[in-house]
């Protein structure tokens, strides 16, 4: 039995509300991701295989897919690797043929049911929700975690799979000996989608999400934002994403649509880059004081780190 504490409570949103719940790497070698993440100074959790319940009193049956995560005190970062031939690993190889990276972004929900029925009436055809649960290491012996997940069909959100997950066992998930990270990584807060018409993914997403999503006028190109009561998705072109975080032009960038990187919050940014640097991977220090990291191929993508707010 793990205690549920009030940290657990916080990562399920009030009813009605979505948060920005978590974000997912597809990689195709789970080692070597997990090699790279401790070069980075992250701690992981241990590879964990995943299994679900096609219907809601089906048998529980092997997804064909396992991951490691980073746990934060808000949210988290997960790194799915494909092992068997089952569907949901045919999706992920797909994905990782065009880019290794992230590739899937989960909104937080306490109501799985209400989200299906939006969705639906919104024409995004949903399947039922998905019931998945894995077991995770616990203090002594193991724990199984449980999780409802709602969907739309493969292509219907071409930039990835973009889904809810509402949580009922956080407590197994954010156990608190993996919160603390030598790099001292503490908050999921943005992740940023390059798209060819940001202002269609933007009307797209206020359906898919009940959330509006407000005009940006930056540097240059156009970004959309979608504030959720905790994150924010930021759906640009990629002239704003090379405006704002690439004045070195050395992003590589895959054809939009793609799910470029996230910013999470550091309790020290200082300790952050020099834990980084230590291990191997430069760092960019953006002009607004952000750190830019192009994170290696094991794992694709980037991170910006950004100080984080006092309580």
């Amino acid at each position: 039995m793990i205690a549920r504490l009030p940290l657990h409570d916080a990562q399920v949103p009030p009813p009605g509300t979505l948060n920005l719940d978590h974000v997912a790497h597809f990689v195709p070698d789970r080692e070597a991701a997990a090699a790279a993440l401790a070069r980075l100074g992250f701690t992981t959790t241990p590879f964990s295989e995943q299994s679900h319940r096609l219907e809601a009193d089906g048998p529980l049956v092997p997804a064909g897919t396992g991951n490691r995560c980073v746990m934060l005190r808000d949210g988290y970062l997960e790194f799915l690797t494909p092992f068997l031939d089952t569907p949901v690993a045919a999706q992920l190889r797909e994905a990782i043929a065009r880019y290794t990276g992230v590739h899937l972004i989960a909104y937080g929900t306490a109501d799985a049911e209400a989200d299906h029925a939006r969705l639906a009436a919104e024409g995004f055809a949903p399947p039922p929700p998905v019931r998945l649960q894995r077991e995770a290491d616990a203090p002594s012996g193991t724990t199984t975690v449980r999780f409802v997940v709602t969907r739309t069909p493969p292509g219907t959100m071409p930039e990835g799979r973009i889904q809810f997950c509402g949580h009922q066992t956080p407590e197994g998930v954010w156990q608190t000996r993996w919160l603390e990270h030598a790099n001292r990584a503490a908050a999921l807060r943005r992740v940023f989608l390059v798209l060819a018409d940001p202002a269609e993914a933007a009307t797209r997403y206020a359906r898919y999400a009940g959330l509006p999503s407000g005009l940006v006028f930056g540097p240059a190109g156009t970004e959309f934002v979608q504030q959720t009561a905790r994150g924010a998705l930021h759906l640009m072109d990629a002239a704003a994403l090379r405006a704002r975080f690439d004045p070195d032009g050395s992003m590589a960038m895959p054809a939009p649509p793609w799910i470029a990187g996230y910013e999470l919050a550091s309790d020290d940014l200082s300790t952050t880059r020099a834990v980084i640097e230590g291990g191997g991977t430069p760092v960019l220090e953006l002009p607004d004081g952000r750190l830019r990291v192009l994170l290696p191929p094991e794992l694709g993508g980037f991170i910006l780190f950004s100080a984080r707010s006092p309580a």
